[in-house]
């Protein structure tokens, strides 16, 4: 049987390395479920998730900067998002950042673009208003 090794908090950049280091044999070798081996890989993981967030974290893009990547990587046109919204204005406007989003067109987004929601109505959505 494995000797399971202690786990202790990843306070910097060496403890991170060496965890690194230690979650990797279980992605070689995947522990079977309900293992100390598992329990394990599970706790390594959230640690290094943990630190990762607090370190190192990514901010998700604005909407219209989500928007413009999906439109990028999956080939869509301006057309294409017109056809979504239902309307070439407003496609038109929301990609030049002249009007914000609304929360059914956020649903669409998520819905059928596969859109991160926290991009197109968390933190990172732009900063413009539609006009009253």
């Amino acid at each position: 049987m494995k000797t399971v090794m202690e786990i202790h908090p990843i306070r910097s950049e060496a403890d991170y390395d060496a965890a690194l280091v230690d979650i990797e044999q279980y992605f070689v070798n995947e522990p079977d479920p309900g293992t100390p081996e598992a329990d394990r890989f599970d706790v390594l993981a959230a640690l290094i998730s943990a630190y990762e967030q607090e370190h190192w974290r990514i901010e998700a893009p604005d909407a219209v900067s989500a928007i413009k990547e999906v439109m990028n990587l999956k080939n869509y046109t301006q057309r294409d998002l017109a056809a979504l919204l239902g309307s070439a204005p407003r496609a038109s406007e929301i990609l030049s950042g002249k009007r914000s989003i609304t929360m059914e067109q956020a649903r669409l987004l998520f819905r059928q673009w596969h859109i991160p929601a926290e991009s197109l109505i968390g933190a990172g959505t732009s900063t413009n208003r539609a006009p009253p």
